[in-house]
């Protein structure tokens, strides 16, 4: 029986992954790279240890991982100042579903704390989650299982009980890994290929996500 769900952040409650691929291009070019598309979607929300392998097996061990990551870091700070943040379609109504049903819930992000709770409030749902796990503070980010692994022990609940939502293939991998029930709402891409054999169900919003809880 599912008695959790919880909720990746970056392309899945709030509308930013666009923005990472941006401005990891942007300042990768400062540097004299040419991002491609593709490789920028690999990074979404993957462990900062295989990102930096990532991008040095692509464009050679002079690539800066960190150094580009400020850039980055400040790119995308600057924008949110000017422009906000804006929450995906169908959020709050469906916390609203699942906090009536008595579902525990919780956030599994790859962003660090201060700046999830930022981007969250700036959205204006922040107040729709008690609980929020970073993938940062622990050992190994997304794909490993780790921040799913430590949510539900947050929640209080075995892996097999909580639901997850994921936009990515790595987060749908760290999701699956740890025993979860995953469920892809893709971001602007087709990610079906890549995870397809692993994911319970998929669906185009978080509309769509309340008729696949009330079917457990």
């Amino acid at each position: 029986m599912i008695k959790g769900v919880i909720f990746d952040m970056d392309g899945l409650i709030l509308d930013t992954e666009k923005l990472y691929q941006r401005f990891w291009k942007e300042a990768s070019k400062e540097f004299g790279y040419d991002m491609p598309r593709e490789i920028a979607l690999k990074l979404r929300s993957l462990d900062k240890t295989l990102a930096k392998e990532l991008l040095t097996d692509f464009f050679g061990k002079d690539y800066s991982y960190e150094k580009v990551k400020s850039v980055r870091v400040k790119l995308m700070a600057d924008y949110v100042e000017k422009n906000g943040v804006a929450a995906k379609e169908g959020v709050r109504e469906l916390v609203e579903y699942l906090k009536e049903h008595r579902y525990k819930i919780a956030v599994a992000t790859a962003t660090n704390y201060k700046r999830a709770a930022e981007h969250l409030t700036l959205a204006g749902v922040r107040d729709c989650f008690d609980n929020i796990i970073c993938a940062c503070d622990l050992e190994h980010g997304k794909p490993y299982p780790d921040v799913y692994l430590y949510a539900c022990g947050k929640l209080g609940l075995k892996p097999e009980e909580c639901v997850a939502l994921e936009d990515s293939p790595n987060g749908v991998r760290s999701a699956y890994s740890a025993g979860c029930v995953p469920i892809l709402i893709p971001d602007g891409d087709n990610v079906d290929d890549e995870v397809s054999d692993i994911v319970y169900a998929r669906v185009k919003s978080l509309v769509d996500v309340k008729k696949l809880i009330y079917s457990f």
